[in-house]
């Protein structure tokens, strides 16, 4: 039994460092800081997080409870099974049906934990039987030193990633929002802003980040592309073109976390001027500005709830695609809103409710008819709302073999309004939003 006044310190210190997210409820992370998963995460499992989870990643992966012996690896299984309302007209993917999939979607490895006193990382390989490939996945090395400036607790800290918003403190920007686990086997929205995965695992970048005085969060860096070649070596895809030089990003954020409640609200944004195919001339630029908010209660025994809400706004200059014959405007504008609630009741069972939508300037040639991917008119509009139920019945310290037996099974239904620009007849071809409707069940398992 550890000592109930380090406990309370480690507690302590961990709510004073404020902000940023581990990926998921990671043993290794656990076992290390001497916590059980449901510390970290609401519900018990990731990557929803506690203020003591942001902390424990804003301060580099490095809080340790004293003596452990902590090893820094883990792993992870994702099983899932896929049902749409409708057939799709061809195969979701090549290794499966046109409907009524399972998948062993994800199977992954980690590095998880402290390096040094100061360094700490999260680097994850992942395979899955839908491409049929060991991918390097995401990654986030980060160094962290605490210290105080005019009197105030601050951290300076420098993230290296490969995937923009990875490395961010709330459940609000691209990389950790909900839904944190779907299906891989549907049709996809025509269209997203660059920060929303557009870059994901193609790309190396650099950033410097502060929080000073538990309130105030800021982060200033900039991404490039990683050569065809690495890509090819670690199987990630090279959809999004090479980056002309470097692309900004940045975040700001005020934070306040109180007895019983926690609260931000935050800005951010991403230039990226792209070669599409990776040659020399014209680019297209994406300019991404996005406000977020969150909202924890926390102080009502055993019910937790959530309120998270992002908008983000993009400006493109196609003049590459343009002058390539591939846009038939030169500038488009897309809009993306997302908001969820949700409720956890003792660390095991939970309910969330969202809304997405997206809104895109008219590109008849971008976005053209095609079977259930295409649009008939020329629009990516869509929108939809996503309900989940879960049970986390492994992740308490409770739980049997804790900390290393971590379990979660869900079932999330996706319900489109609009779909890539319409509700009947989007994709020219006869079918409609709500025949893209999806029932998604999984198991979600790290030891």
């Amino acid at each position: 039994m550890r000592d109930k006044n380090f406990m309370r310190q480690l507690l302590y210190t961990a709510i004073g460092l404020s902000a940023s997210p581990l990926a998921f409820a990671l043993p290794s992370f656990a076992q290390q800081t001497g916590q059980p998963c449901a510390m970290c995460h609401v519900g018990g499992y990731g990557p929803q997080l506690t203020p003591f989870g942001r902390a424990f990643k804003l301060g580099g992966y490095t809080l340790a409870a004293p003596d452990t012996q902590s090893i820094p690896f883990a792993a992870m299984l994702v099983t899932s099974y896929t049902h749409t309302k409708t057939d799709q007209p061809d195969d979701a993917a090549p290794h499966a049906g046109p409907n009524n999939n399972f998948s062993l979607q994800e199977a992954s490895l980690f590095y998880a934990g402290r390096i040094a006193d100061h360094l700490g990382a999260f680097a994850q390989a992942t395979y899955s039987d839908i491409d049929r490939h060991l991918t390097l996945d995401n990654v986030d090395l980060r160094y962290a030193q605490p210290l105080t400036l005019g009197g105030k607790p601050t951290i300076l800290g420098v993230s290296i990633n490969n995937n923009p918003t990875i490395q961010d403190a709330w459940n609000t920007l691209p990389a950790w929002r909900f839904p944190y686990m779907a299906s891989e086997l549907v049709p996809g929205i025509a269209a997203a802003p660059l920060i929303e995965g557009g870059l994901e695992h193609q790309v190396v970048g650099l950033s410097g980040y502060a929080s000073y005085d538990n309130h105030w969060y800021a982060e200033l860096g900039g991404y490039r592309s990683l050569s065809r070649g690495f890509l090819e070596t670690v199987n990630v895809e090279d959809s999004a073109g090479r980056i002309a030089g470097i692309a900004p990003y940045w975040r700001v954020a005020y934070v306040q976390d109180a007895t019983g409640h926690s609260w931000s609200l935050g800005a951010f944004g991403l230039d990226a001027r792209v070669h599409p195919d990776r040659q020399p001339g014209p680019t297209d630029r994406f300019r991404d500005v996005g406000i977020d908010t969150s909202l924890q209660l926390f102080g009502m025994g055993p019910h937790v709830i959530t309120l998270n809400a992002t908008y983000t706004h993009e400006h493109q200059n196609r003049a590459a695609s343009f002058a390539a014959g591939a846009v038939a405007n030169p500038t488009a504008t897309l809009n993306s809103t997302a908001l969820n609630a949700s409720y956890y009741y003792a660390g095991h069972y939970g309910v969330t409710l969202a809304r997405f939508g997206l809104r895109g300037s008219q590109d008849d040639q971008l976005f053209a008819p095609a079977p259930a991917s295409g649009s008939r008119s020329g629009r990516p509009n869509s929108a939809g709302t996503i309900l989940q139920a879960d049970w986390t019945p492994f992740g308490a310290a409770d739980s049997w073999r804790a900390p290393w037996a971590n379990l979660r099974l869900g079932v999330q239904y996706t319900r489109y309004d609009k779909f890539n620009g319409a509700a009947r007849d989007y994709d020219g071809f006869g079918r409609d939003a709500r025949d893209n409707n999806t029932l998604f069940l999984f198991l979600w398992m790290a030891i």
